[in-house]
C-alpha cells in the first residue's frame, strides 16, 4: 500500500466535522446548564455599571521610616482591609494596590459607604488579650438554674489542632486548641483578669449588670457569618472586657482588657524548623512590650485552661489563641499544626500591628446605579452598531458565506456570555465598562478570523480548483495566519493585564478570554461547518449568492498537466 502523500490528508481530522460540532455543542449546553444551576443567569456587574463607591487611599509612613512603604507592607494592608470590608457582608468588594503607595477599594451598591470608609480608612488594631471563656461559635443554649455557674459536661477543649507558645530557648511551653472548642468555663459576675477585680469582696450592682449583659452577648453570639464576626467587638476599647469570634468562626471568646498592643511587636516571621519538621512563627517585642508580655505570661501560666490562653485579636477577631505554661520574655515563638500558608498569614497579622503606616483618603467617588445603567446601555448600543456594521459588510461582500460567519459569531457570543456569568462567582470577575469595550473589540477580532479563512478559500477557487478541495487546501494556510494573529492579540492582553490595575484589567481579561474563544470557535465550528457546506449544491455549484461564484471571482481555467515525451534524437527513429 502506497503511503499517502504529504499534505493530502484532511487537516486536523476535519474529514469528520460532526465530531467537532458535537464537542462544541456539548460545551455550550454544559456551560448554559451550569449557569442556571449556579443561579447566575447574568454576568456580575462592576461598580461602574451597578453603582457603588470607589475609595482611593494613600499610604503615609511615620517620620524617618519612609522605607516602610514597600510591596510586602502594602500587600499586608490590602489583606487587612479586605477582611474588614468583607466583614460588613460585602462579598463583592475589591481591594487592590495601585502603584507604589495607593490602595483602591471598590464597594458595590447596597453597602453603608460611610461605615465602609471608616473601616478601611483606619489603621488595624492588634492586641494581646487574656482569654476568660471559650465556647463553640454557635449561640449557646440557655443554661438551667442549677447549672448556670457550672461548666458543661463537655467542657474539655479538643485537640484536633493546636498552637504552642514557646520560650526563647525553643522549649515548648504551651498548647492551645484552635478548632471545635466546647464551653470550658462560665462567665461570673466578678470575672476579670486584673488582680484588683479578683480581690474585690463583692461586685457592685453596676458591675453585676455589666457582667450579666456581657454573658448574654456571649451566649447569643453567632460566629458563623463574616458580618457577625466583624461586629462582635466593634467599637470596643482596649480597656474593655469584650466578646469576640475566631477568624474561622468555629469558636467564640470572652476576652479581658488588652495587656499588650500590636505596636509593641518589633518583628514576626514564619520559619520552618528543620529539627522538628514544622512551621513556626517567631516574634520579637520592643522593650516596653517585652515587659508587658512577661507580666501577662507570668499571670497566665498560673491559671487553668482556658484562662492560661492569650488571644491575638486583630480588629476584634481572634486569629490565634496559644496557651502559656511558663513565663515568657520579649521573644517567643508560636508552633503547632501550621502549614506554610497559615504560618505566613499569622506572621503578617503580627507584623501589621507594628507597621508604621497610616492611610489618608485621596478621593471618594460615588457611582449611582442610574448612571451605571446609562453607561451600560451606551456600551450595548455601541456594540450593536459595531455588530450591525460587521453583518452588513459580510452580507454585502461574502453573501452566502456571511451565514456561516454569523452562526460562528452567535456561538462565540453564547460561549462568552456563559463564561462571564460563571466566572463571576468563581473568580470574582465583574463586567465593567472597559470589559464591555473588550468584548466589542473582540467582535472585530473574531470576524477577522473568518475573513482570513474565506479569502484563502476564494484564492484557491481563483486558481481553478473546485470548492471541496479548495476548503481543505485553504485551511492549513488560514489556520497558521489565525493562530499567529490571535497569539499576538492574546500576548498583548496578557501583558496589559499584568502591568495595569483596576478597571483596565477588565478590558485586558475580556480581550484575552474572547481571543481564546475565537480559536475554539474557528477550529471546532467555523471549519467543520464550512466543510459540510462545501458538500451542498448551493455552495459547491458556485451559486451567484454563495459568495464563491468562480465567474465573479475571476477564476482561471483548471490547470491541466500533461506528460512530455522525449523527442527521438535520431531522424530514422522518428
Amino acid at each position: 500500500m502506497a503511503a499517502p502523500k504529504k499534505g493530502r490528508g484532511p487537516a486536523g481530522g476535519q474529514g469528520r466535522p460532526g465530531r467537532a460540532l458535537a464537542l462544541i455543542l456539548i460545551a455550550m449546553v454544559a456551560l448554559t446548564g451550569g449557569m442556571f444551576l449556579a443561579h447566575q443567569p447574568t454576568p456580575r456587574l462592576g461598580i461602574d455599571l451597578a453603582g457603588g463607591t470607589s475609595i482611593t487611599l494613600e499610604a503615609k509612613a511615620e517620620p524617618g521610616q519612609e522605607s516602610a512603604i514597600n510591596k510586602t507592607n502594602m500587600d499586608t494592608a490590602v489583606q487587612i482591609m479586605e477582611r474588614r470590608v468583607n466583614g460588613l457582608g460585602v462579598s463583592e468588594a475589591e481591594v487592590q494596590t495601585q502603584g507604589n503607595r495607593n490602595i483602591i477599594v471598590n464597594i458595590p451598591k447596597g453597602t453603608n459607604s460611610a461605615q465602609a470608609r471608616a473601616q478601611v480608612g483606619t489603621t488595624a488594631k492588634l492586641y494581646f488579650r487574656p482569654v476568660l471563656t471559650v465556647a463553640q461559635g454557635t449561640p449557646t443554649p440557655a443554661p438551667s438554674a442549677s447549672s448556670s455557674d457550672k461548666a458543661s459536661p463537655s467542657a474539655s477543649p479538643t485537640s484536633s489542632a493546636s498552637d504552642k507558645a514557646t520560650s526563647p530557648s525553643g522549649k515548648p511551653s504551651a498548647s492551645a486548641t484552635t478548632q471545635g472548642r466546647a464551653v470550658t468555663g462560665g462567665l461570673k459576675a466578678d470575672a476579670s483578669p486584673t488582680p484588683a477585680a479578683s480581690s474585690a469582696p463583692t461586685a457592685s450592682a453596676e458591675e453585676q449588670a455589666a457582667a450579666a449583659k456581657l454573658q448574654k452577648q456571649f451566649e447569643e453570639l453567632d460566629c458563623s457569618s463574616k458580618a457577625s464576626r466583624s461586629k462582635a467587638a466593634q467599637g470596643a476599647k482596649p480597656t474593655d472586657t469584650v466578646v469576640a469570634c475566631s477568624s474561622e468562626g468555629d469558636a467564640k471568646y470572652v476576652l479581658g482588657p488588652a495587656e499588650v498592643s500590636g505596636t509593641e511587636v518589633d518583628s514576626a516571621k514564619a520559619n520552618f524548623d528543620q529539627q522538628r519538621g514544622m512551621w513556626i512563627v517567631q516574634m520579637e517585642f520592643s522593650g516596653k512590650g517585652s515587659k508587658q508580655f512577661q507580666t501577662i505570661t507570668k499571670k497566665l501560666s498560673a491559671q487553668q485552661s482556658p484562662q492560661n490562653q492569650f488571644a491575638i485579636a486583630l480588629d476584634g477577631e481572634v486569629v490565634s489563641a496559644p496557651q502559656v505554661n511558663e513565663t515568657l520574655s520579649g521573644s517567643a515563638e508560636i508552633s503547632g499544626s501550621f502549614t506554610q500558608q497559615s504560618a505566613e498569614e499569622l506572621a503578617n497579622v503580627l507584623s501589621y500591628g507594628a507597621l508604621p503606616l497610616s492611610f489618608t483618603e485621596q478621593s471618594v467617588t460615588t457611582v449611582t446605579a442610574a448612571l451605571g445603567g446609562e453607561q451600560l446601555r451606551a456600551g450595548l448600543i455601541a456594540g450593536a452598531i459595531g455588530l450591525a456594521l460587521v453583518v452588513i459588510y459580510l452580507v454585502a461582500y461574502y453573501r452566502g458565506l456571511a451565514f456561516i460567519a454569523l452562526l460562528s459569531l452567535l456561538v462565540s457570543g453564547i460561549l462568552t456570555y456563559t463564561l462571564m456569568s460563571l466566572l463571576g462567582p468563581a473568580i470574582g470577575f465583574a463586567l465593567n465598562l472597559p470589559a464591555v469595550c473588550g468584548a466589542i473589540v473582540a467582535i472585530g477580532i473574531t470576524a477577522d478570523s473568518f475573513i482570513v479563512y474565506f479569502e484563502r478559500i476564494r484564492d484557491e477557487i481563483r486558481e481553478g480548483r473546485t470548492l471541496r478541495p479548495a476548503v481543505e487546501r485553504a485551511w492549513p494556510r488560514a489556520r497558521r495566519t489565525i493562530l499567529v494573529s490571535d497569539f499576538v492579540s492574546f500576548l498583548a492582553a496578557a501583558v496589559l493585564f499584568v502591568v495595569t490595575v483596576g478597571k483596565v484589567q477588565g478590558f485586558a481579561f475580556t480581550l484575552g478570554l474572547t481571543t481564546l474563544l475565537d480559536v475554539v470557535v474557528v477550529f471546532l465550528f467555523t471549519k467543520p461547518v464550512m466543510t459540510l457546506m462545501a458538500r451542498t449544491k448551493f455552495f459547491a455549484s458556485g451559486h451567484s449568492w454563495s459568495g464563491l461564484d468562480p465567474k465573479r471571482l475571476g477564476a482561471k481555467p483548471p490547470l491541466r498537466r500533461s506528460r512530455r515525451v522525449n523527442a527521438p534524437t535520431d531522424p530514422k527513429e522518428a
